[in-house]
């Protein structure tokens, strides 16, 4: 009996120990916190594969304003709904290439926009996609799949027909091992590193996101890093007494960065509203090459980081310009989660079974020869 019960012992060490290194939590894990200026300097690199991970609703314009200030160059922007942010960072000279399923540009004839004089200049090069098959690729790459099955209406139109720097690998035609048909599919998208902003994370970047999800979640889990913005960091125990509302788990963030009004002039929801008089200004600004540099210059350039973006902004505005902004309260209703189970670990840290806390399982594994780096 004895060995019996030392053999399941060791054998739930097991698991638990290969849960803990997939990123299992337990009390103690790592404070990933840190400001927007070291956040980027440390995880965008020049010429990476850069995913914009906000969808329509909202963007990470703080992290966004971060990358051009420190002039981050020779970027592959992914972007499923380019406004402010794309125009930005083409403006700003750091994106040679762009995926996008559109970028929103306001005026008619006589509007313009950094998107649209990059294309007639030649400096940017773009690829083109329906929504349904920009998603297909963040999903694939999500899930570690190598290309997703897209819908065949696409071929008759120019999403299909024109291509540019990804060329053949844009869309291919595969034969289905099932039926023996074509079938239409595109690549997976594995970007090197996602900047995403959410209403609150943890220290150790449990992220949460409410509201039009869009493919928020995907853009995130498809990349390789992922730099997370908050309107506020909370305690882990808002986390786990909410779990349905973490989108990016803590073991897949790389950065963590608190920032009220992050997302300004772009709305979060449950925060503040879309700022129409500094989105105004900006589409103005955005239809000359001039205009938009002199708003980079005071907005961007200008203003070291968020806090003093939103002091000049109430300096020049008004303080109740941004106060008037802020969101009325909505709740949903509460979920029960009641459950005798609620962690494997106590408050100490200890595995609530065997007593032990993982620094000692670790030793007890290594005498065992069962723990191998």
């Amino acid at each position: 009996m004895v060995d019996f019960a030392l053999t399941l012992s060791v054998l739930g060490l097991i698991m638990i120990y290969s849960y803990l290194k997939r990123g299992g939590i337990m009390p103690g894990k790592k404070n990933k916190v840190m400001d927007a200026k070291e956040a980027i300097s440390m995880f965008v690199h020049d010429g990476d594969h850069l995913i914009i991970g906000n969808y329509t609703v909202g963007s990470c314009m703080e992290l966004v304003f971060e990358v051009i200030r420190q002039q981050k160059k020779g970027l592959t922007v992914y972007s499923q709904s380019g406004v402010i942010d794309v125009d930005l960072l083409v403006g700003g000279g750091c994106v040679d290439r762009l995926v996008t399923t559109y970028v929103f540009r306001a005026g008619g004839k006589n509007g313009g926009s950094a998107v649209e004089r990059a294309l007639q200049e030649g400096t940017l090069q773009i690829e083109d996609y329906t929504n349904f098959d920009y998603n297909a690729r963040l999903v694939a790459g999500m899930h570690g799949f190598t290309f997703m099955q897209v819908l065949e209406g696409v071929m008759v139109t120019d999403l299909f027909k024109k291509r540019s720097f990804m060329g053949e690998d844009k869309y291919r035609v595969i034969k289905c091992p099932y039926t023996g048909k074509d079938v239409l599919t595109v690549p997976a998208a594995n970007p090197d590193v996602c900047i995403v902003h959410v209403q609150r994370a943890d220290r150790e970047g449990n992220a949460q996101y409410w509201g039009a999800l869009g493919s928020v979640a995907a853009a995130a889990l498809c990349s390789k890093r992922i730099v997370v913005s908050c309107e506020e960091i909370v305690e882990h125990d808002v986390i786990q007494s909410s779990p349905h509302l973490t989108i990016i788990p803590a073991y897949r963030v790389d950065a963590v960065v608190e920032e009220p009004w992050g997302a300004h002039p772009t709305e979060v929801l449950g925060y503040y509203n879309l700022d129409r008089l500094m989105y105004g200004t900006f589409i103005m600004a955005d239809m000359t090459g001039d205009g938009l540099k002199a708003w980079m210059d005071e907005w961007v350039y200008g203003c070291k980081d968020r806090e003093a973006y939103i002091r000049h902004y109430a300096e020049k505005f008004g303080a109740d310009s941004l106060t008037g902004l802020r969101a009325k309260s909505y709740f949903s209703a509460p979920a029960n989660y009641g459950s005798a189970f609620t962690s494997m670990w106590d408050e100490y840290g200890r595995e609530r079974n065997m007593g032990v806390t993982l620094e000692e399982m670790e030793k007890i594994m290594k005498e065992r020869g069962l723990l191998y780096e």
